[in-house]
């Protein structure tokens, strides 16, 4: 793994096959013992474990438990569209600031930043959008696309 000059402000590595493999390894069962991943891509366990800290370390991967929100009390997801009058990014910070916010992207288009909501339920959907969403300097316009069916979420979609 060699590291390249930062495109965007963080340091990126370059991902070789083997580090390719581990992470597709992980994906499969990130609780995989780094024996059984060394034994499956050719390294030691020691060195899958160096790798695997590195990439930690730089931000390429996070080891994390998933929930499925239902499960845990949380009833109610939806996507956020937002509008902004002036610098985009003051904006996008602040909703990556809000617990219940689970991702925030700055995209081009209609809108200008989407962030999905994850919450209790339509009462706090309504709290979080109107007391703390649509009152951001900013925000010059939201639409609210609330889930009715969540039909997949994956996230293994490999290296590629």
């Amino acid at each position: 793994m060699k590291r390249t000059s930062p495109a965007d402000d963080r340091n990126q590595l370059i991902i070789d096959d083997v580090s390719k493999a581990i992470i597709e390894q992980l994906q499969q069962d990130g609780r995989r013992p780094y024996a059984a991943i060394g034994k499956a891509v050719g390294l030691s366990e020691a060195a899958v474990r160096q790798r695997v800290q590195r990439l930690s370390d730089a931000g390429v991967i996070q080891i994390v438990a998933v929930t499925d929100p239902l499960q845990v009390g949380l009833f109610r997801q939806a996507l956020v569209a937002v509008k902004v009058q002036g610098p985009i990014e003051p904006v996008a910070d602040a909703l990556a600031e809000i617990d219940e916010v689970a991702y925030v992207v700055i995209c081009a288009g209609r809108f200008d930043v989407l962030c999905e909501i994850v919450c209790e339920d339509d009462a706090a959907l309504l709290d979080l959008i109107s007391r703390r969403v649509r009152t951001l300097p900013g925000v010059a316009d939201t639409e609210v696309l609330v889930y009715l069916s969540l039909r997949k979420q994956s996230y293994q979609w490999g290296t590629r």
